[in-house]
């Protein structure tokens, strides 16, 4: 690859994100020349913005909220698993068109298998709390990861509804009300947090873990704070947990690998090396 190759992640707000660091990183460690730089946009221009990257030297875009469904509605063309969730979470900039990606579903995959092992969705339920954007994507990776069955926990029935209407060929899902936690956990052997409770700056994530089973394993895709409430609790009662760090670190190798020409590894360095940036608890 030749020349300088730029990227970027655009957000509103998008302050707050790890990306720049994570993908700078990469860049520094395989020696290549190239940026990768945080744009706040505002939801009204994003169409325009987007248009003139492309003019600008840009290979491509990560997208987070709130750009993801406007994302998917511009890209000229969609990868499977953007189709599927009606989300994108990166976009390649080519020779005349936009096309859009949701590697969300492969970065949960992979974070799973890493930090649960390859057999902790299919070993039993799981209960996924929350039904926005995220929640489809893990959901999709969690049927392909052979989830038995799911239980979608959402205080909104008709966004419930919905998710479950899309994935229903994938997966079994069941509805349940928020705050139903026996009906949530009994039996379950995962449980996944989707939501954004919890993490710093929003309300925190209230339930209880009484009916959880000892054997069962509790994943946040929270990382800010690393160490959330939902997995401060799990510690405490011995379960096995994951933060939401390597769903970010996994979820960025396809989109690097499509901007910058090389497929990045996951290392414990590269964590370290976001960890760092954390504001301290």
């Amino acid at each position: 690859m030749t020349g300088r190759q730029l990227a970027a992640v655009i957000g509103w707000p998008v302050h707050q994100s790890l990306s720049p660091r994570m993908h700078n990183y990469w860049l520094r460690q395989y020696g290549l020349a190239g940026a990768y730089v945080a744009l706040p946009i505002a939801p009204e221009n994003f169409a325009v913005c987007i248009a003139s990257l492309p003019l600008m030297g840009f290979a491509g875009a990560s997208v987070t909220v709130p750009h993801k469904q406007a994302a998917f509605a511009l890209a000229a063309v969609l990868d499977e698993d953007a189709h599927v969730t009606g989300a994108v979470n990166t976009l390649i900039f080519e020779a005349g068109a936009v096309r859009g990606l949701n590697t969300d579903v492969r970065g949960f995959t992979a974070s799973l298998a890493a930090g649960l092992g390859s057999a902790a969705a299919a070993s039993g339920p799981v209960a996924v709390l929350g039904a926005g954007g995220a929640a489809r994507a893990i959901v999709l990776a969690l049927a392909r990861a052979g989830a038995p069955e799911i239980r979608l926990v959402n205080r909104t029935a008709a966004r419930s509804q919905a998710l479950a209407g899309t994935l229903a060929q994938f997966a079994k899902i069941k509805l349940i009300d928020w705050g139903d936690w026996d009906a949530a956990f009994a039996g379950a052997h995962l449980v996944v947090n989707t939501t954004s409770l919890g993490m710093t700056g929003k309300p925190p994530l209230e339930l209880s873990l009484d009916s959880l089973p000892a054997y069962a394993a509790i994943a946040d895709i929270v990382y800010n704070p690393l160490e959330t409430s939902l997995l401060r609790a799990a510690h405490a009662r011995g379960h096995r947990t994951m933060d939401g760090l390597g769903m970010l670190m996994h979820q960025a190798v396809p989109a690097f690998g499509a901007w910058f020409g090389v497929l990045p590894e996951v290392t414990a360095e590269l964590r370290t090396e976001l960890v760092k940036a954390l504001p301290r608890v």
